[in-house]
């Protein structure tokens, strides 16, 4: 297992490589549109399989919908995509670090935002269209809970929500940076998230989706202006839990390095790296 400071190393290339995206626009357009969809493969699966268990009342719901949600994270780190979340600590590490600039980082996360919108609001539409949450209909149900949930919650909650998802969302893409097996990379995976869902924490771009799905369904609870303010908190808040957190706090952990002490300290005693791609 790599070191802290080995693993900031690790992670101010990721930023460089994420931050270089902006160059090739089209493709990094695409690659954000891609971690939306996975993301959303994530909620209509949690849905799918948790929502006649929760129609029946049975207690495991929660639980099933934090086991299967693993699925989505895992597409993204294993098939390759860009997804917000995690970039909102990797760019602030990069900073740190002086590997990209502030604005530069700020820029990208931006961007990946957007794309990772677009994706999810497609993803949405073509669920709708395909009408598979019409044929399980405790699957529709749970998507229509949900958004009554969310209504309901205060500009408070949906921070500090934020906060705690992004938190364990950041960690599993930390630790995984920290580790060589895949399979230790996906237990990992799936242990950060199935903390997170069964929680009840709120992931900025999984609401992308159950939004997407309420609104293109004529959901009540799916307005444009409860759409947007949950954007905005839940974003908020899974922008401190990474940036600050997770980012901020392994930063100052492993010594406030910056990035040409890094290469120095590489010089005097190399280390094995591992690849910052995901």
């Amino acid at each position: 297992m790599l070191s802290i400071p080995d693993t900031l190393s690790v992670q101010a290339d990721a930023a460089v490589h994420k931050a270089g995206g902006l160059r090739t626009l089209g493709r990094f357009a695409v690659s954000g549109m891609l971690a939306g969809a996975y993301i959303g493969i994530g909620v209509v699966l949690m849905v799918s399989t948790a929502g006649p268990l929760l129609a029946a009342g049975d207690g495991l719901a929660k639980l099933v919908s934090g086991l299967v949600f693993g699925v989505a994270l895992t597409l993204v780190v294993f098939a390759g995509a860009d997804l917000v979340t995690s970039a909102m600590m990797t760019l602030p590490q990069g900073a740190l670090m002086r590997a990209v600039s502030p604005g530069r980082a700020a820029a990208t996360i931006a961007v990946t935002f957007v794309m990772n919108l677009a994706g999810s609001l497609l993803f949405a539409g073509l669920i709708v269209i395909s009408g598979v949450l019409h044929s399980n209909a405790p699957a529709g149900q749970m998507v229509s809970g949900m958004l009554e949930s969310k209504a309901h919650e205060s500009p408070i909650e949906l921070v500090v929500r934020g906060i705690l998802c992004n938190v364990l969302v950041c960690l599993a893409i930390w630790m995984c940076a920290r580790v060589h097996s895949d399979v230790t990379k996906l237990l990992l995976i799936f242990a950060a998230i199935l903390a997170f869902i069964s929680s009840g924490f709120e992931h900025v771009v999984a609401n992308m989706t159950t939004y997407g799905i309420g609104l293109f369904s004529g959901d009540p609870n799916a307005t444009l202006g409860l759409f947007a303010g949950n954007l905005l908190w839940v974003g908020l808040g899974n922008l401190i839990g990474g940036a600050v957190i997770v980012g901020l706090g392994y930063w100052i952990i492993g010594g406030s390095p910056r990035r040409d002490r890094i290469a120095a300290s590489a010089e005097i005693a190399p280390t094995e790296s591992v690849s910052p791609r995901r």
